[in-house]
């Protein structure tokens, strides 16, 4: 018994946000060598009422248009921009879609590790037999949490949502073993400090300064930037090779390469500590940016549509938590 990743479709949110429009908005700002270095020119954001729910049921619409909605058995969906803290997005997802209630459905929050920990999740449902088609959906409207005055993270974060079918095979598997990591200890360098149960919403939160031409308030999305960046170069390639070692192979018999679109200097800091050619390691980040959980489903579409034989690819996500994950897939031709 084996699985398979079927197909993937995605949509952005419909708000062009180009460089252009952020150098009006931060004249001081050279975002020419911004492109340059971390290698996004447009992002994408969603109207003020619009949620990444509307995003998700986009993506999924898509999907169905050459899928059986009814042959779903699971729907995992992956977001930290939630319909509410409760009920389950995913159960309302269920009803919106119009699919059978004979299935499970659950919300998981993750970011930037989302995608991997769902593409194991669904592995694990099907290879013990519970279900043979999997709904993995991830779906982030970060925008939404960006200070106007919050230069960085407004540069970097898009909206977009992804839909995943994996499905049940008598083939061959094409999912292979998955690891993770975790470390709480960083939670706070990626963090909406108010808003839930441990600090509420404060109206009259004040404005912070970090970095340079960069505020927030505790009410929105701050990042530590270069702690970040220290903890992904530490963790991420040995990381890789680990995942490579687990599935008997070598980085030699990788095909591919697809890491979370987190910035193209970071992605290229890394590719070149694992001795990786850049024809063998896939960076997708000028249309869209950094759209958290759903950058690898983006990437994996792309990608999927330049080739036209097996290929086997080691994906990674990494990021908010600290959370970390990543295992071995094969696909064959455009998902």
């Amino acid at each position: 018994m084996g699985m398979f990743i079927k197909a993937i479709e995605y949509v952005y949110a419909k708000n062009k946000i180009t460089n252009n429009y952020l150098q009006k908005r931060f004249p001081d700002y050279d975002f020419s060598k911004f492109e340059e270095k971390v290698g996004i020119k447009n992002r994408y954001w969603v109207d003020e009422n619009e949620t990444a729910f509307d995003l998700a049921v986009k993506a999924c619409e898509k999907l169905f248009q050459n899928h059986d909605r009814q042959e779903i058995d699971y729907i995992l969906y992956c977001t930290q921009s939630p319909e509410y803290f409760l009920p389950t997005t995913a159960c309302i997802l269920q009803n919106k879609l119009g699919i059978k209630k004979s299935i499970g459905a659950l919300d998981f929050n993750l970011g930037c590790s989302g995608y991997t920990y769902g593409v194991s999740l669904a592995k694990g449902l099907i290879s013990s037999g519970q279900v043979k088609n999997v709904l993995l959906v991830t779906a982030e409207t970060y925008s939404k949490y960006l200070h106007p005055n919050d230069r960085s993270n407004r540069s970097i974060f898009g909206d977009a949502a992804a839909a995943t079918l994996i499905s049940y095979s008598n083939e061959e598997e094409n999912i292979g073993n998955f690891l993770f990591g975790t470390d709480g200890s960083g939670y706070d360098k990626l963090i909406v400090k108010n808003g839930c149960s441990r600090f509420r919403y404060d109206p009259d939160s004040p404005e912070i300064i970090y970095g340079t031409d960069n505020s927030y308030t505790d009410n929105h999305l701050y990042m530590n930037g270069p702690d970040v960046f220290n903890f992904t170069n530490e963790v991420v390639p040995n990381f890789t090779k680990e995942i490579v070692e687990l599935n008997n192979l070598s980085l030699d018999n990788i095909d591919q390469f697809v890491f979370h679109q987190a910035n193209a200097y970071m992605l290229n800091f890394m590719r070149k500590r694992l001795k990786i050619s850049s024809d063998n390691f896939f960076i997708d980040l000028e249309d869209g940016g950094n759209t958290v959980s759903c950058t690898i489903p983006i990437a994996l579409k792309k990608y999927s549509e330049l080739i036209n034989k097996e290929t086997t690819i080691i994906i990674v996500g990494f990021g908010v938590g600290l959370s970390w994950s990543g295992g071995l897939i094969k696909i064959k031709s455009k998902l």
